[in-house]
């Protein structure tokens, strides 16, 4: 793969086309007289509406979007599917065996693109809108660059080195070139975070970015840069950066307007969530949103749900739609990896491991009968009779980890409970990591006396973070509800991790210990002790910022996106990593068509 590393300003025509429809010559005749140009200079609400534009794609593909989570969390230590089944297998098994779709990454590609078009034509026609000043100016053109970054950021982070362009796209280049990942956060994203830091409001509500925004997104930037950089050049910056938020946050938020919760509890309480004050940048979704589909943009809700319907005391149907932690059936299964990690050196559970995760479920139906095939399926003793009966707002499920402090007298009578008490090593074999797909019947065994499908692994911790309660009725027929919940891009605790990470790049770690510290002790955890290392910050990150689109870029940046790092904390996955292969995606074939040569020069190794 040939790379440049120079600022390209122009992309292929099949960039232009597929991707930059907003960014096609403005000099081409038009009979109606109507131009971009026309509508920024007519008025500043014109050219509001210029840069407006520049959210759609976020909003279409990325930040709660539901296969946004699979491209950001999927694939990585932290999760399996569903059952560890195969479904999506492109995001979280890199195929199980098979090729990965080439187009896997088409929507995000044509987003990314399409968002970086509307940046170019914003910044471009910020200089002929009509502000009473520079000031005003660049407080909103600001919004497009940061945005650019943000586009950039994810295309490098997800597809390599790509197409670098930073003006709207007037004439063709049937074979352009890749610009290498470091080049471009040297040449685009850091100084367009740059500038967004200089310009934006603190204030700028939710979605737009404001200036904590920019200086979160500039911090884990120059972070992310390590992995290119062997010398670690910008870590440095990447601290001095974080350290200016936590001076504010520490000092009370009078700057940036930064704050810390007191307690993790309180981050993800839905009270809270519209108008979260740790978020650093944050989307909500409205009622009609960015088209008729807007019921489906936030689904992260939906996301992280064990099949708790896959025992018949708990049904989803009618108002469990909307039941905050009512739903069953989704695609993320936290690996054992995930669980051990939230187990403290005195061998306690992290608060934070009940805080995000819900671990009980109530039946939901006015009545279930316990039936023959249930007792056996569910390896029931004789202490359970058939036609044993739950009835609405009794306990059906509870998974009980084995740190818990009462682990031993639960699950000794696991069996002879007409609910069900669910083993963490029923589900999980703790030695080899795996999900346990087998089950072998203590008190009623097969017929032939062989294991049989696990009936356990349906029942595993569910992410609670992005549940909801919030919803407005859609399609109630069709069980379509929109999530009217915001989703957070970034957190300020996430800048003591960043702060934690580059402390040990550029001091050794002297102060690393303390940042994560901080962390862990709003959370009511033990604190550790020590001189940190990079293992410990990924640990707390994993702990902290699970299921919030970091922990694919985490593996990443630290060089354990890799096959024996996988093999070791989720071989379910691991066992299907090709290193050099998929530490990117695929170069969508739709654009590579359109391309010299069908694109086969401009194609990720391994694809």
């Amino acid at each position: 793969m040939k790379f440049i590393n120079k600022y390209k300003n122009k992309a292929s025509c099949a960039l232009v086309t597929a991707l930059l429809l907003s960014s096609c010559s403005l000099e081409e005749y038009n009979p109606s007289g109507f131009t971009i140009e026309s509508v920024a200079t007519s008025s500043v609400q014109g050219y509001r509406n210029l840069v407006n534009n520049i959210y759609f794609g976020m909003e279409r593909r990325l930040y709660g979007y539901n296969q946004w989570m699979m491209f950001t969390e999927g694939g990585t230590d932290l999760w399996t599917y569903q059952k560890n089944g195969i479904s999506w297998s492109q995001f979280f098994k890199y195929g199980a065996g098979a090729n990965i779709a080439p187009n896997t990454g088409n929507d995000v590609w044509n987003v990314c693109y399409d968002g970086i078009g509307s940046c170019n034509l914003a910044i471009r026609y910020a200089d002929v809108a009509p502000f009473n000043s520079n000031e005003e100016r660049n407080a909103v053109v600001a919004e497009a660059h940061f945005m650019r970054a943000m586009y950039y950021y994810n295309l490098v982070e997800q597809f390599g080195g790509v197409t670098v362009t930073t003006e709207p796209v007037t004439d063709v280049d049937t074979r352009p070139e890749r610009t290498a990942p470091l080049a471009v956060y040297e040449n685009v994203i850091i100084p367009d975070l740059e500038f967004a830091v200089a310009w934006l409001p603190v204030d700028n509500g939710i979605t737009k970015p404001s200036k904590k925004s920019a200086l979160g997104l500039l911090a884990r930037a120059y972070l992310q840069t390590v992995q290119y950089d062997n010398a670690k050049g910008y870590a440095g910056k990447a601290l001095e950066t974080a350290k200016k938020l936590i001076d504010d946050c520490e000092a009370g938020g009078g700057i940036y307007n930064t704050y810390l919760y007191p307690t993790f509890q309180e981050v993800f309480a839905e009270a809270n969530n519209q108008n979260n004050k740790e978020a650093l940048w944050a989307h909500r979704f409205v009622i009609g949103g960015v088209s008729n589909n807007a019921w489906n943009m936030n689904m992260n809700n939906e996301l992280f749900y064990c099949v708790v319907t896959d025992f018949g005391a708990i049904q989803q149907a009618g108002t469990t739609y909307t039941t905050w932690g009512g739903r069953s059936g989704g695609q993320f299964m936290p690996t054992n990896h995930l669980l051990q990690l939230f187990v403290q050196d005195d061998g306690t559970l992290d608060p934070r491991y009940h805080q995000s995760f819900q671990t009980n479920w109530d039946t939901n139906r006015d009545n279930f009968s316990w039936s023959e095939a249930n007792l056996n399926t569910f390896d029931r003793s004789n202490n359970v009779q058939e036609g044993s009966q739950l009835v609405r707002g009794d306990r059906a499920i509870e998974f009980v980890h084995t740190n818990e402090e009462d682990y031993a007298d639960r699950i000794a009578t696991k069996l002879d409970q007409n609910y069900l008490v669910v083993d963490l090593e029923d589900v999980y074999d703790v030695n080899n990591g795996t999900v346990k797909m087998q089950y072998a019947r203590k008190n009623r065994p097969s017929s032939d006396g062989n294991a049989v499908v696990n009936p356990f692994f349906s029942f595993y911790p569910s992410l609670s973070k992005h549940n909801s309660s919030n919803y407005y009725e859609n399609n109630p027929a069709s069980n379509r509800y929109g999530n009217l919940n915001a989703t957070f891009m970034m957190r300020m605790s996430e800048v003591y991790l960043i702060a934690a990470e580059s402390d040990i790049y550029v001091n050794g770690g002297a102060n690393a210990t303390g940042y994560i510290n901080k962390i862990r002790t709003r959370a009511g955890a033990r604190p550790l002790s020590g001189t940190a290392t990079v293992d410990d910050v990924l640990n707390e990150r994993a702990i902290e910022l699970c299921g919030e689109y970091v922990r694919f870029y985490d593996l990443k940046r630290t060089k354990k996106l890799s096959k024996s790092n996988l093999m070791a904390t989720n071989p379910d996955v691991g066992t299907y990593f090709m290193d050099g292969v998929h530490e990117v995606r695929p170069i969508p074939t739709n654009f590579l068509n359109t391309i010299q040569d069908g694109g086969v020069y401009y194609q990720n190794n391994g694809y």
